[in-house]
């Protein structure tokens, strides 16, 4: 399979082309480099070559490195992976370095042949880095196009020199954002901080001509010339020192500590800026081998790359059905969670009928979406013609009849069993025989809302997390009666409206909620025992969860608690464990603390909805104790709430695959990412490890931390779930 073609134009110039056969985007293969490096050696070997340049037959240039590259470069090591991972990125830092000398001497730096890449429209990671290497990087005029390096988003960094070049071309605080946020630039923004040099309507024709004219000394690069200064001051200089200690409080002011890729770039940025380039390019590579060898980071790869992408391609749909695509979906409730499931669905360009009671709610719900294409219009990323493009997909009415010649239909009404019920009647009298039914709740058993259905195998639950347009994850329910063409009608709507799926039997709370609730609890169970509210918040954040559960709590409203709390209770009766929880909640609802939506709640708020600190009056009802728990133990109680109801969950057959678990639990909650997930937590953990722990927790703390029988077996045997599960993805 070739992947770079070579050719000879008539002018001299030597054109690399690379066209990833199968593939929307390309990316790099070993196979591909080998390929890249005999052409970069043949145009540097011929006399009449008098310059190269490297583009794409794609629409793109490149989407990064495939993932078996470092696979290969480990199993290349035999019994020493880390030497196979390493002696890997030398080889390639070699060849990066070929193209970046482009055969100049040495020491006069002179007869070298320009090399220039002209990129037709997005590069990311490797794509980028080895447009970094060559002299002159052209990329065409496309708002459209991404320009970056977004490794650090999935637990690695850039390895293929881009964290050593990026700071030397344009200095560690402008090549920060970049290398420990993954942001991505448009070409014209990146051309604005010197990321790349030219946007033209014409990258190729550009980059032949610049080839033909370039001088000896526009192919030296900067760091390669005497008397080289780092842009913006090296971390001994007076100008560099606080930038370099800037970043590392920045750094650790948002990760915590707890994600290594972020401390890594930063290290081998350092102490890079400290040697010359070819050594620095070694000490990247020592960093990228530590890095890919730590735990966290292949956890990070496995859930949120290769798990997620997999999930995002269907790899829980119903095998047989054919293409389930929506082309109109009726919308029903044009409340918040309506107007945003609207407003998701016509930027997928699907027509929507949005439909509620009155026709000024029905307006209300249609004008989320105005509001949301005035902000874009705002920021330059949208204009007049394309919000009126998106307002004309949406009808909003309080007619049910619009609805006939749906092929889906979203229910968002009240949490209220009766409601829905009555909806479902009235809407499937309307709709066709086809016709999917799907109700959006967060909380009520499906089987059950089915039972208003005439169609109960065309009827299926999604959960979408709020708010609707944010929010990446949707929890797809199977009830126990729903059909594979209803799994598959709903798998194929949340891939068009750019989403990623779960898919979930049945239960009480489905998968997400069912460990957020505990989380929750027990973070308001210790105000309660008078632990201190910030030890509580604090804990969780050093632990990788976005936000603790009492702000969490905040943030979703305490009164919905308070509803979930006496429904659970309504159906558990005398089994019901959170007493001691609702004691806490139900006091601060009887108090019109409501959360953030009242501008009170576990913290106080301006009247501008900021939050200013814990509550002082929380300390009034529950003293804070002298004796203050050890802060392992806070997280201790706070992760396995959630991860041991993980593993009921996939005990219970409620959760199909652990991969779905940890890529749901990241998504949907924002379960500490470094992890991986539940599961992939539990693996770095060790199962061993991990029952000794909830044994300790269950005799200080009650049965709700016992250790399920799966973890317990698994412990004896020594498992673990990615080698139980999915040996797949273990690999």
């Amino acid at each position: 399979m070739t992947e770079f073609t070579y050719a000879v134009d008539g002018d001299g110039v030597g054109v690399i082309t690379w066209d990833l056969p199968g593939k929307s985007m390309n990316v790099m293969s070993l196979e591909g480099l080998a390929e890249l490096e005999t052409h970069i050696d043949a145009a540097l070997a011929d006399d009449a070559v008098k310059g190269v340049v490297i583009t794409s037959a794609k629409p793109t240039f490149a989407a990064g490195m495939d993932l078996n590259v470092l696979a290969q470069m480990q199993a290349a090591g035999g019994d020493n992976p880390a030497k196979g991972l390493f002696d890997g990125s030398m080889k390639l830092h070699t060849f990066m370095r070929k193209i970046e000398r482009a055969g100049m001497d040495p020491k006069t730096l002179k007869g070298g042949k320009p090399i220039a890449a002209a990129l037709p429209g997005t590069a990311l990671g490797i794509g980028l880095e080895l447009a970094l290497c060559t002299h002159r990087i052209f990329c065409a005029d496309d708002d459209k196009a991404k320009i970056g390096l977004p490794e650090i988003l999935i637990g690695l960094f850039p390895g293929a020199g881009g964290t050593t070049r990026l700071p030397r071309k344009m200095g560690a605080m402008a090549a920060a954002p970049l290398l420990l946020e993954g942001k991505l630039l448009d070409p014209k923004k990146a051309q604005a901080i010197g990321l790349i040099d030219e946007v033209s309507a014409d990258p190729m024709a550009a980059a032949k001509a610049w080839v033909l004219s370039a001088t000896d000394d526009d192919i030296v690069k900067p760091w390669d010339k005497r008397g080289y200064k780092m842009p913006g001051g090296a971390p001994y200089h007076p100008a560099g020192f606080p930038i370099f200690v800037g970043a590392n409080a920045m750094v650790l002011g948002k990760t915590k500590g707890v994600y290594p890729a972020a401390k890594a770039v930063l290290a081998a940025v350092y102490e890079g800026a400290l040697v010359p380039f070819d050594q620095a390019l070694r000490i990247e590579a020592r960093w990228f081998t530590n890095i890919m060898m730590n735990p966290s980071s292949k956890a990070m790869i496995r859930s949120l790359f290769i798990n997620k992408e997999k999930l995002e391609k269907g790899a829980s749909r119903p095998a047989g059905v054919p293409d389930q695509q929506v082309k109109q979906v009726g919308v029903l409730g044009a409340g918040m969670m309506g107007a945003g499931i609207a407003l998701v669905s016509a930027l997928a360009g699907i027509k929507v009928v949005l439909v509620d009671q009155s026709q000024e709610a029905a307006d209300r719900g249609k004008s989320y979406s105005a509001k949301y294409m005035d902000k874009g219009i705002a920021r330059g990323k949208g204009t007049p013609e394309k919000k009126e493009a998106l307002l004309s997909l949406i009808t909003a009415t309080n007619d049910y009849n619009a609805l006939a010649g749906s092929d889906l239909i979203v229910e968002a009404v009240f949490e209220d069993p009766g409601i829905k019920a009555e909806v479902t009647k009235k809407v499937e009298a309307i709709v066709g025989e086809d016709c999917i039914f799907a109700t959006n709740t967060s909380t009520l058993p499906i089987s059950e809302l089915a039972k208003a259905s005439v169609r109960p195998d065309q009827f299926i639950g999604i959960h979408f997390f709020s708010p609707v347009d944010k929010m990446a994850l949707v929890e797809i329910i199977k009830g126990a009666q729903s059909g594979d063409r209803s799994v598959a009608k709903a798998l194929d709507f949340v891939r068009q409206i750019r989403k990623t799926p779960i898919v979930v039997n049945d239960a009480r709370y489905f998968y997400a909620n069912r460990c957020i609730l505990p989380y929750i609890n027990e973070g308001i169970r210790m105000v309660g025992e008078g632990v201190e509210p910030t030890l509580v918040d604090n804990a969780a954040k050093l632990m990788g969860m976005p936000v603790g559960p009492l702000q969490l709590v905040d943030e979703v409203s305490i009164d919905l608690g308070v509803k979930i709390a006496k429904a659970t209770k309504a159906a558990m009766g005398d089994a019901y464990p959170d007493d001691d929880v609702d004691a806490v909640a139900f006091w601060m609802a009887d108090l019109g603390r409501l959360g953030r939506k009242s501008n009170s709640g576990f913290y106080s708020y301006d009247e501008k909805g900021k939050r200013l600190g814990v509550w002082d009056g929380l300390a009034e009802k529950y003293p804070v104790r002298d004796d203050q728990p050890d802060l392992h133990e806070v997280q201790h109680r706070l992760m396995f709430a959630q991860v041991l109801e993980a593993v009921r969950a996939l005990e219970d057959n409620v959760l199909l695959d652990i991969r779905e678990g940890d890529v749901g639990a990241i998504l949907g909650w924002g379960f500490a990412p470094w992890s991986g997930g539940p599961f992939g937590w539990l693996d770095i953990l060790g199962a061993a490890r991990a029952v000794e722990i909830c044994d300790d927790l269950t005799a200080r703390f009650g049965a709700r931390f016992s250790t399920p029988a799966l973890l317990r077996e698994m412990a004896d045997k020594g498992d673990l779930f990615y080698e139980r599960f999915n040996k797949d993805a273990a690999a």
